[in-house]
């Protein structure tokens, strides 16, 4: 099978230093349509990665490539046809939209850049049909300014607006975290809805495990800018290996009242200075000796798991870019 879109060893260093993303990897199969979480705290690089993706950031080092070419090298039809099948849809619903403009305008712009209609008429039916699917009425949605129209109810177009073009690939960067816990469900089971009935896989950065575990396949957690932990998402939240997992799981509010919240200690001082070493071992619970010195190989915890982790030392190592084959047997899409 070949990778619609894979980054290859991307590192991402900003001009104050800070290292966004650390020689990560990974890649999504053009015929195993899933979704797949991209989880950590903030700060963790989620956003970065989705940004390297999208190819709206070049990386400083590595590369991403679309279809087997790096995005940079893209002749200008090829990059048409990213632009179309890689679709984005970011965490700002005010953001994203021209208050001089109805919001008839996010979607009567691609239809005509990508020439999806080829008349008035067929353009407003898909954009109809765009709008509810995903829980939107169309006459009360067409015709208004985004001013007029509530925070849900503009992340809900700008799924619709992606929705159109059918991709292959949607990006969804926080895609819930400013809208109403009521309107949460609404948006998430449109996203499963692209990904059951057409086959869309769907990168799904998110800060939220509740919502990472309930709507996603797999998943893959970030620790300044380093895979820690990845698998299948029932394994990782379940029954977390690493102790940053450990940290971010315990952190969740689960509705037991029997249950403890918060029973991990919580270590926030920590010395990002350090070059050498685990990035988390100024914070872990257990770091040992060797954790200052080298930072942990990934360790193959299971067929679908890996933990980068000197704590299971005992397993087989994994390199990095072996991570998609490992995964592959259970159709995941990281690498």
């Amino acid at each position: 099978m070949s990778n619609l879109l894979e980054l290859r060893n991307v590192t991402q260093r900003f001009k104050t230093g800070t290292i966004a993303v650390d020689n990560l990897s990974f890649y999504v199969e053009e015929d195993r349509p899933n979704i797949i979480a991209v989880a950590g705290e903030s700060g963790s690089g989620k956003t970065t990665l989705g940004l390297i993706a999208l190819g709206f950031l070049e990386p400083t080092q590595g590369q991403v490539l679309y279809k087997g070419k790096a995005v940079k090298t893209l002749t200008r039809q090829e990059r048409f046809a990213f632009r179309k099948e890689v679709q984005a849809v970011f965490q700002d619903p005010f953001a994203v939209y021209n208050p001089f403009y109805k919001v008839d305008h996010i979607m009567e712009v691609p239809i005509a850049n990508f020439k999806l209609a080829n008349s008035a008429a067929a353009a407003h039916r898909l954009m109809e049909e765009a709008l509810v699917s995903v829980g939107l009425r169309p006459e009360e949605t067409l015709g208004r300014f985004p001013h007029q129209l509530s925070g849900g109810q503009r992340q809900r177009l700008a799924v619709a607006r992606a929705l159109l073009m059918k991709p292959q690939l949607l990006i969804a960067d926080e895609p819930v975290s400013m809208v109403d816990a009521s309107l949460r469900a609404t948006i998430l089971e449109s996203l499963r809805q692209m990904n059951d009935q057409l086959g869309i896989t769907i990168l799904y950065i998110t800060h939220d495990l509740t919502t990472a575990y309930h709507v996603c396949d797999y998943i893959l957690i970030l620790y300044r800018g380093s895979v820690m932990e990845a698998g299948d998402v029932e394994s990782v939240i379940a029954d977390p290996q690493h102790p940053y997992t450990q940290l971010l799981i315990d952190s969740i509010p689960w509705p037991d009242l029997t249950r403890k919240w918060g029973q991990q200690e919580v270590i926030v001082e920590e010395d990002k200075s350090a070059k050498a070493g685990c990035k988390f071992a100024g914070r872990c619970p257990h770091v040992m000796a060797k954790c200052r010195q080298s930072a942990p190989p990934l360790y193959r915890l299971s067929d679908s798991r890996v933990a980068a982790c000197y704590l299971y030392e005992d397993q087989p190592q994994l390199a990095g870019e072996q991570l998609g084959k490992l995964l592959e047997m259970h159709q995941p899409v990281m690498a």
